[in-house]
């Protein structure tokens, strides 16, 4: 049995390559949902770095973003080391990030454990995660198993995908129990159908899929060299390289176009057998579009969520979100208007109806192809 890893020898991948079409007009193509302040007075991607630094170092977090992206990652991150922000050349979907992500950190330390986590998740209760994140390390470092967080769900949501657990699972030989409970991964299921959800949520069985992953350097190029022996390959020339940031860079604008697309998910977690479902008992929102935002934020008597100077005659239930900069603000006056979202920024004005949130991607995609409206992407 391995013994307990150093909290230096622990690395955390932010995976922060997102486009931010979701939250338009706030978030932008070089400033996407990850790096937008919504509340609590710092952007997504400064609250995940924060939440992970009583676990590992900040010199041994990466995170990994794209082109048009990194001068703001940097920006935001002035404490972060210039070559732990890796910009991917075009995106290429999670396996290449995470397979990235490995070799950086193998490069450093070939006995790391590694943590993979989204730069975009708001997660209020911090204390709750440290430790469901820290047991995951503690398991991940001792032996062969692949770790992802799976969150309770809530609500019959249509929009996560969920993974079937088995029983709990007893620690190692040798520790002492967990506070975090652990199972076995029976299955990883897509997004459901609303009844599939229902039954999903009413069984217990399952849990909301979030994207967050821990495992050893070993581990991760054992299951590439097994289920994407490509990706492994892949791996092992980045490996070589990642000492060398301008070689790095070169290689990876070599090979990241001819990288096919595919999820980690796909690529490994629902192929391996080693796959162990830690217990993500702590609140947790992948804020998936404006409306999910009222989760997040006091509502008056009517039911309206203003960050904003608002003030109304029959509004009911709706999102009223203030970006212009602070001189050019005035006040937000509605009459009648029920279940909307308006967000306003210094170039641009945004009114859907809240049923109508998921279509503001489609009407990004559609002024992306009107010159007019080119500059607000």
């Amino acid at each position: 049995m391995k013994a307990k890893p150093r909290s230096d020898d622990r690395y955390v991948i932010i995976m922060a390559g997102g486009k931010g079409e979701r939250f338009w007009p706030v978030s932008r193509e070089k400033v996407p949902k990850q790096l937008i302040t919504l509340f609590g007075g710092s952007s997504f991607l400064q609250q995940a770095v924060n939440r992970v630094l009583p676990l590992a170092p900040l010199k041994n977090v990466i995170v990994i973003t794209n082109e048009a992206q990194a001068p703001a990652v940097r920006k935001q991150l002035p404490k972060l080391p210039r070559e732990n922000v890796i910009a991917e050349p075009v995106g290429r979907d999670t396996c290449a990030a995470v397979t990235l992500g490995a070799a950086l950190v193998g490069a450093r330390s070939t006995t790391g454990v590694m943590a993979v986590l989204p730069a975009d998740h708001v997660i209020p209760e911090e204390k709750k995660f440290q430790q469901v994140l820290s047991d995951a390390f503690d398991l991940a470092g001792r032996g062969q198993a692949i770790v992802t967080i799976g969150i309770e769900p809530t609500e019959p949501a249509t929009g996560y995908g969920y993974i079937r657990v088995g029983e709990p699972l007893p620690p190692p030989q040798g520790v002492k129990n967990y506070k975090t409970r652990f199972h076995r991964a029976e299955q990883f299921v897509e997004k459901p159908q609303f009844d599939q959800a229902v039954a999903y949520v009413n069984s217990g069985q399952y849990r909301w899929n979030a994207g967050m992953f821990i495992w050893s350097f070993v581990t991760l190029t054992e299951g590439l060299q097994k289920h994407q022996p490509g990706m492994y390959d892949a791996c092992q020339r980045w490996f070589q390289a990642a000492s060398n940031p301008s070689k790095l860079r070169k290689l990876l604008a070599r090979e990241y176009p001819d990288i096919k697309r595919i999820s980690i998910d796909f690529a490994l977690m629902e192929k391996a057998h080693n796959v162990v479902v830690a217990d993500g008992a702590f609140a947790w929102d992948d804020l998936g579009s404006w409306t999910a935002l009222a989760r997040h934020l006091k509502s008056d008597p009517e039911g309206n969520c203003a960050v904003a100077d608002f003030i109304h005659v029959d509004g009911a239930r709706n999102i009223i979100f203030d970006a212009r900069t602070r001189k050019h603000r005035t006040p937000i006056a509605v009459v009648g208007l029920r279940d909307s979202i308006l967000v306003q920024t210094d170039d641009a004005v945004l009114l859907a109806h809240k049923s109508q949130s998921q279509k503001i991607k489609d009407l990004v995609k559609l002024m992306a192809m009107d010159p007019r409206f080119k500059n607000l992407l």
